[in-house]
């Protein structure tokens, strides 16, 4: 490998990196535990398609959801004050 090929790499290496972290912001929250539904709902002793299931995996999907809302409205409300708030870190 010739030695101006190195600094190329490792840019891309780097670049690459940092773009990693920008894909991992829409995963689901670690509120959830990141538990399979259909087990936790099973585990509960409901069996799968039971009204007791359907409401088990619809009252997930809320907390997911009220979840995911509640992060965006945060990062939201600190991008809001840091643009209010230029001379606060």
């Amino acid at each position: 490998m010739p030695i101006s090929t190195a600094p190329r790499l490792l840019t891309a290496l780097l670049l690459a990196i940092a773009l990693s972290a920008c894909a991992a912001r829409y995963q689901t929250p670690t509120a959830m535990g990141g538990d399979d539904d259909d087990a936790v709902c099973q585990g509960r002793g409901y069996a799968s398609g039971s009204p007791e299931y359907v409401a088990c995996r619809k009252d997930r999907d809320v907390q997911r959801n009220a979840a995911v809302a509640h992060s965006d409205r945060r990062q939201r409300d600190l991008g809001e004050y840091m643009l209010n708030h230029p001379d606060r870190p």
